[in-house]
């Protein structure tokens, strides 16, 4: 997956398990929480089935987005 200046994934549910691992660039993600956290080069992040989330970015982003039924957050950290 590859965000843009400003690009945003918005704010959906997942339909399944969902793995983001941030490959270059920098931006943000919120969960059901509302608050956004900083991501980077070489972070990850894990939502489950059902959770609602986003991903946006100001200067852009390319991450690797893995989703499955049985991807769970034990097995993937």
């Amino acid at each position: 997956m590859h965000l843009g200046n400003n690009g945003i994934v918005g704010y959906h549910q997942a339909v399944v398990s969902q793995l983001l691992l941030i490959l270059n660039g920098e931006g943000y993600v919120r969960s059901e929480n509302k608050e956004y956290v900083k991501v980077q080069s070489g972070d990850a992040n894990f939502w489950e089935k059902d959770e609602w989330y986003e991903t946006k970015s100001d200067k852009g982003l390319t991450a690797i987005v893995i989703e499955s039924e049985e991807l769970n957050a034990s097995s993937t950290f």
